[in-house]
């Protein structure tokens, strides 16, 4: 039968290590969820491995393998995601990308070039002129951007 692992801190980091006992892997998964929402809350400040690790109450490597079996991302990975995907909105609201990219955590515009076109495929500048000019589209024609078939039902086609 499962139980709890008993947990015992380490009075140098006061981190919580995992003593190796079986225990529920619901234990395992809310470890690993909390550990998700605490990047999705911090992505704006400078966390590291050790951060998040501390929070899943694991060590570093194991934290590694688990979270990339969940979510098949390493934690790295997925700070990463979090922050472009804030970028992209902030592109899209018109923001100077150097304004972006230090608002949503990097600490370098050359790093945050090369990272949001390997995750995006474009880089922020041209993300952003794209933005610019799906608005323009959208504001000389908006009914180029309704589906057909929704405004022929409004009666927002001209006949």
């Amino acid at each position: 039968m499962h139980h709890f692992a008993s947990l015992k801190l380490n009075g140098s980091k006061n981190t919580r290590k995992m003593i190796n006992e079986q225990y529920p892997k619901i234990y395992l998964y809310r470890r690993l969820v909390q550990a998700k929402l605490f990047i999705d809350a911090h992505y704006l400040d400078n966390i590291d491995l050790d951060n998040i690790a501390d929070e899943a109450c694991f060590s570093k490597f194991h934290f590694i393998r688990q979270f990339k079996n969940i979510y098949r991302k390493t934690p790295h990975q997925y700070l990463i995601f979090v922050r472009i995907e804030r970028a992209m909105e902030l592109l899209k609201a018109d923001i100077a990308v150097s304004v972006v990219c230090y608002t949503v955590g990097f600490e370098s515009l050359s790093s945050f070039s090369r990272l949001f076109k390997r995750v995006v495929g474009i880089t922020p500048s041209t993300y952003l002129m794209q933005q610019q000019i799906i608005k323009t589209r959208i504001v000389e024609s908006p009914l180029a951007f309704i589906p057909g078939c929704f405004a022929e039902k409004y009666g927002w086609l001209e006949k």
